[in-house]
């Protein structure tokens, strides 16, 4: 212990000494541990989080398999193929299957359940949309986590007598409600239903959905069909829409749970089959399930909630990832280049000490240790760089909807991280020169005359320098790529005029809005909108155009074939938008044939669309449209006459193709128009508009809230959220690295001339001019770049293949392009 504070102390008296070198080498590594560092607390936040609840490696989240052939019928959640099998892999369950599973002894501790719901919530008379979750009584208290104020939800409160209770989410208490400390017996109304707010949950716990999917509040699973009306998932037989959890008993394993449960799901489902089936159609016999067709249960770890949403971000964040550890390893290269030159001071100073019985293992030991000295120093001013560079990760781009609602912070675990990375560097750029260092000939060094050392740290230092170059150009390449990608996508034609839009939010379903009653709301609303000063038009859809989003239905045609059993067999599946009659005129999608739709297009009209081009195309190639029938239903395959056809637009993003869409008048599509987005043409800058446009709807409805303001521009923007922050990240950490290598060659260079000083000056006495030993240093360097840009290119040609994997991160260019990689190069 006593060496290690010698070496410590002697480390800290030659960084101090040499004020310049460490401060240079601290800066240069601290650039490349911090953006690790930011980085790791992003993807930690995202992909490695776990739930800030109690014990989260005991919680296991259900999952479903099936073959093809098997249906839930109704289903909300998300589905994804397996990997291995490419069978359906669904994430919700009817609530027939909890009740069943929570009543059986397992290997569980307990089982609780929880499923999305949207929830007009109004207090102290202003309304606005919040995310919730109907959660089991149980939830709280399986998931270990107490109220900050007041209490949490009770099995007590999880029944229709029940007083309805909500719990508020920490971060919406304090966006909503100013962490007002009296809040709790606050009444508040959620779709017109009154609530007593009961508590408040701990700082950090935003539910089960896992990290990017904040809830803002919570509500007993019993009350929601008090609050969703005629759209519960809960009428009758119920669908597939409740997520479960369990949390293991001691010991006990997720297969052991998951045989002992299966035979109890497989009959919830068979029953739960039978009743949907007896309440749709009771005089059509149900077709029998074969064994083959069953679904089966699967447990995974629930430690970090669901990241079904998140794979999607897995790839990308590990390619960036893979990015800065490459800047970190130029640093390092640049590091260890300054104390190879460090080194080439101190020869008399180590053969000195080596003349006088030091061991090389000893000196060895003391110049690490100076490295990691280094290190350490330059990872605590890379927690300070990691600060600003996370949050510019963040505000640099909207991560796709997920920005919002990360925290990546530096915790302990981060921090771990940030010291496990200090010391790892230092070894790595401290032990090559420490070896270099000890390595010398005596008698030279003591007489400090120059040996045969001097070239081969010549050569180190040189090789170091090529690397560096190499890797820099393979990270401007991918940058370019990037770059040209996000370029082609922006110049893309959508199909209409995109300028003097202004998109907003309203969702009158949610308080009790249907049929006539909401037909007449949404007029009312069209006509006060139109009247707002600087608007030209007024129009909605269901489904916003670039928004990544879509609806979607079998399509069936007159001459469509029939199966064995009579059934006419699908003729595929088209794209949806439920429209005001005016939509294609306000968005300015040019008509091409027919009629567009009208006024007189409602309830009382025979059915009508509007289609594309994609559409005609794929089912009319050699027809005229216009007079062709099709329908939604195989019992129906004529119902919908096309009136017109309209030129293609894109639909949920510039990179997909268009798809067959047929435009359908809102009033023909009432069961399905709730949520809808407005989209009003102006005259000048859309946001001017905005204060206009509420008031306008609050003397409709001072209970309808507006939400998602943003005009058409930005919403296309959000569409190329991911593509712009990988250009523009992938871009400063090329430049970045590419600028540690210039400061690496121009050592190199500098230490060259200043080892050939004799060697120049001699040259220049027999006639050489400035000229001519300018000439002779830029080739030495030219040489290093064109050997690092050679290597480059061919590391980039190989590499780049695994961006032909990436399909979503490159459009419009080629992973190998010719003219990335040769203006890169000439870079």
């Amino acid at each position: 212990m006593g060496t290690l504070l010698m070496d410590l102390r002697y480390g800290l008296q030659m960084l101090a000494r040499n004020r310049g070198f460490t401060l240079v080498a601290v800066l240069t590594l601290a650039l490349g541990v911090g953006a690790n560092t930011a980085l790791f607390s992003v993807v930690d936040a995202v992909l490695l989080k776990k739930l800030q609840v109690k014990d989260p490696d005991q919680l296991v989240l259900f999952t479903t398999t099936s073959s093809q052939e098997f249906s839930p019928g109704g289903y909300t959640g998300s589905t994804r193929r397996d990997e291995t099998t490419g069978l359906p892999v669904r994430t919700s369950f009817p609530y027939l299957t909890f009740t069943r599973i929570r009543e059986q002894q397992t290997p569980f501790s307990d089982v609780f359940a929880y499923g999305s719901i949207s929830l007009n919530l109004n207090a102290d008379g202003q309304a606005d949309v919040a995310n919730g979750q109907a959660v089991s009584g149980n939830y709280f208290n399986a998931l270990g986590v107490p109220a900050s104020l007041g209490r949490t939800i009770q099995d007590a409160d999880d029944g229709v007598a029940a007083r309805p209770v909500v719990v508020l989410s920490h971060r919406y208490w304090q966006k909503r409600f100013g962490i007002d400390q009296s809040v709790v017996g606050k009444q508040v109304n959620l779709n017109n239903v009154a609530f007593t707010i009961i508590g408040v949950t701990p700082p950090g716990f935003e539910g089960t959905s896992g990290a990017g999917s904040a809830q803002d509040i919570f509500i007993p699973i019993a009350l929601e069909p008090q609050i969703a009306g005629e759209r519960s998932r809960m009428k009758g037989a119920g669908i597939w829409w409740l997520r479960l959890m369990g949390r293991l008993k001691p010991g006990a394993t997720a297969e052991q749970a998951r045989a002992a449960l299966e035979g109890v799901f497989i009959q919830s489902v068979l029953d739960h089959r039978l009743e949907r089936h007896a309440q749709v159609a009771a005089q059509v016999p149900v077709k029998p399930l074969e064994t083959k067709d069953y679904p089966h249960l699967a447990l995974i770890s629930g430690s970090q909630g669901e990241i079904n949403s998140l794979k999607f971000y897995e790839r990308p964040l590990k390619l960036l990832f893979g990015v800065v550890i490459l800047v970190l390893v130029i640093s390092c290269a640049n590091v260890a280049n300054l104390l190879l030159a460090r080194a080439s001071s101190r020869r008399r100073e180590i053969a000195v000490r080596l003349a006088l019985g030091a061991s090389r293992r000893r000196l060895i030991r003391q110049l690490l240790t100076e490295s990691l000295l280094l290190a350490v120093i330059s990872g605590a001013v890379g927690v300070l760089f990691a600060l600003w560079i996370k949050d510019g990760l963040l505000a640099v781009s909207d991560w796709d909807g997920i920005g919002s609602t990360l925290n990546p912070r530096l915790d302990l675990r981060v921090l771990g991280f940030t010291f496990g990375l200090s010391l790892v560097t230092g070894i790595v750029f401290g032990l090559m020169p420490a070896l270099r260092a000890t390595r010398l000939d005596l008698t030279p060094a003591l007489k400090d005359s120059r040996s045969s050392s001097a070239t081969s740290r010549s050569f180190l230092s040189s090789s170091l320098v090529v690397a560096q170059v190499s890797i820099s150009l393979l990270l401007l390449i991918g940058a370019g790529l990037l770059v040209r990608t996000l370029i082609n996508l922006q110049r893309i034609d959508p199909g209409f005029n995109s300028r003097n839009l202004l998109l907003f939010k309203v969702s009158p379903n949610l308080i009790g809005y249907k049929d006539e009653r909401l037909a007449n709301l949404y007029q009312q609303m069209f006509d006060r909108l139109e009247a707002v000063p600087g608007v030209r038009s007024v129009t909605f859809s269901r489904v916003p155009l670039l928004a990544q989003a879509s609806s979607d239905r079998s399509l069936f045609f007159p001459t469509s074939v029939a199966d064995a059993d009579g059934k006419v067999k699908q003729s595929g599946t088209v794209y949806l938008h439920q429209v005001r009659e005016n939509f294609l005129e306000t968005m300015e999608i040019p008509l091409l044939l027919g009629r567009s739709l009208s006024a007189k297009d409602d309830a009382r009209s025979p059915r009508v669309a509007v289609v594309n081009q994609a559409f005609a195309q794929k089912h009319f190639a050699n027809v005229n449209p216009i007079g062709q029938r099709f329908g939604f239903d195989s019992e129906k395959t004529s119902e919908v006459e096309i009136v017109g056809l309209t030129r293609d637009a894109k639909y949920t993003r510039q990179r997909d193709d268009t798809p067959a869409t047929a435009y359908l008048p809102w009033k023909q599509e009432l069961s399905s128009v709730g949520t809808m987005t407005f989209e009003v043409r102006t005259n000048g800058n859309p946001e001017s508009i905005i204060s206009g446009i509420r008031q306008a709807v609050r003397e409709v409805d001072s209970n309808l809230p507006l939400n998602d303001f943003k005009t058409q521009v930005d919403q296309a923007d959000e569409t190329l959220a991911m593509e712009r922050l990988f250009a523009k990240l992938l871009s400063l950490f090329g430049l970045l690295a590419q600028q540690l290598a210039a400061i690496g060659l121009y050592g190199v260079v500098a230490y060259s001339v200043s080892q050939r000083t004799h060697e120049i000056g001699i040259r220049m006495a027999l006639g050489a001019n400035r000229g001519n030993v300018l000439k002779m240093i830029l080739k030495q360097g030219m040489l290093l770049i064109l050997i690092g840009v050679a290597l480059g290119l061919a590391g980039a040609y190989v590499l780049t293949k695994y961006l032909e994997s990436l399909t979503t991160m490159l459009y419009g260019v080629r992973p190998r392009d010719p003219l990335t990689f040769g203006v890169t190069a000439l870079l």
